[in-house]
């Protein structure tokens, strides 16, 4: 697909454009956007392709689109703003904040146990829709007569879907505010960010048109599960198995007929899901990782201190995910990843999405980077995202 590319790139950057052009050429691109910090400098800001592939409708640089997981960075940065100004310490018991949640065998667990996924809550068995979770009553029981899959703290379970449906509760039961208020109000509007858990009907037509993977490709993937030499191998085989943490982590709530079709629908886009469907600019969850890689400030203004967020430089987890069948960590609900994936350096963090959205900060680097698009990847972690990733380090 041949594409013109909009934006600009600072001088030495243009193996970044490179990438995001070859994404297009020979990875399947459709629409998206890449934006780059350094140094609080920005470096790189540049779109592409169409935002809705069956009108024509142009990525625009405003474009927002669905970032699935990248949403529990955002999540994860108000709970850090809410421990900088002493309101939540992520070594007391959840339940000091949240009493209820201590039924079911879950009085012990700490909060920091919760946001690195080792309180055993990878799944709700309480069966339960996506448009359910506007019911704070039903979400919060659900939460509470949950008993953990594993004694909590011994071994690490990705919540995919569970992280956002615990962590409302507890962000609305500390701050007295739900999570989505707070970013607008807390991080977004200062940052002057394109970020939003929950998104204001004003702003539903810049968004870009969800594409799923295509059925033959997901065909494609059978002989990986058969062999299991691939993660995404051995995470389609163990959905084959209804009792496998994979398969509960990722199997309620239910999303609904029409499966991830249903986030391009506007009364999904104005929930607050912070575990799926934040929305978002490339240069939007730049920005806010430009805070987190620079001490906690961005153009004047100041997330949190540096004390606050030193703490994640080092993987408080680490281990083989038994929900994503892979070696991956957390520190306070940010993802630690390996090496060779989004940064070399061990100190970055920050949390990709299902299809490869991401938002990541390398405080070693003083660099921020943040990636949209519409057009669904299979795997788990992106090629075309790699492929960005890596022209960012290799211009520095």
């Amino acid at each position: 697909m041949s594409v013109e590319i909009q934006g600009q790139v600072a001088p030495g950057f243009d193996a970044v454009a490179d990438a995001f052009r070859e994404n297009f050429a020979l990875r399947g691109e459709v629409g998206a956007s890449v934006c780059a910090y350094l140094d609080g400098e920005r470096v790189v800001d540049i779109w592409a392709g169409r935002a809705d592939a069956k009108t024509g409708r142009a990525w625009e640089a405003d474009t927002l689109s669905i970032v699935f997981s990248a949403t529990k960075g955002l999540a994860a940065t108000c709970l850090l703003m809410l421990a900088d100004r002493g309101l939540l310490d992520y070594d007391r018991p959840v339940a000091d904040y949240w009493p209820e949640f201590a039924n079911s065998g879950k009085r012990g667990i700490t909060v920091r146990e919760l946001l690195n996924h080792r309180a055993g809550l990878c799944a709700i068995d309480q069966p339960l829709r996506v448009r359910e979770l506007g019911d704070r009553l039903r979400a919060s029981s659900a939460c509470e007569n949950q008993r953990p899959i594993w004694p909590p703290g011994t071994e690490q379970g990705y919540m995919a879907v569970s992280f956002g449906v615990f962590v409302a509760e507890l962000f609305q039961r500390v701050a007295g505010c739900s999570i989505g208020r707070f970013l607008a109000d807390e991080v977004a509007k200062p940052l002057a960010a394109d970020v939003y858990i929950g998104l204001p009907e004003a702003h539903h037509e810049r968004v870009a048109t969800l594409l799923q993977v295509r059925m033959r490709t997901l065909l494609g993937v059978i002989p990986q599960i058969v062999t299991g030499r691939t993660t995404e191998g051995r995470i389609g085989r163990a959905a084959l198995n209804r009792e496998s943490p994979m398969r509960r982590a990722f199997g309620n709530p239910s999303i609904g007929r029409g499966g991830l079709g249903n986030f391009n629908q506007r009364d999904i886009w104005e929930m607050e899901l912070p575990f799926a469907n934040g929305i978002a600019s490339a240069r939007g969850l730049a920005t806010v990782y430009a805070a987190l890689a620079n001490g906690g400030s961005h153009a004047g203004t100041r997330l949190c201190s540096p004390e606050t967020l030193e703490p994640i430089y080092k993987r408080q987890s680490w281990a083989y995910d038994r929900v994503l069948h892979k070696p991956l960590g957390f520190s306070q609900g940010f993802v630690k990843e390996e090496s060779h994936l989004f940064s070399p350096n061990e100190e970055s963090f920050g949390h990709p999405g299902m299809g490869g959205a991401l938002g990541w900060a390398d405080p070693t680097r003083k660099l921020a980077f943040g990636y949209v698009m519409n057009q669904m990847d299979h795997r788990l972690r992106s090629p075309r995202t790699l492929a960005l990733s890596h022209a960012i380090y290799a211009s520095l």
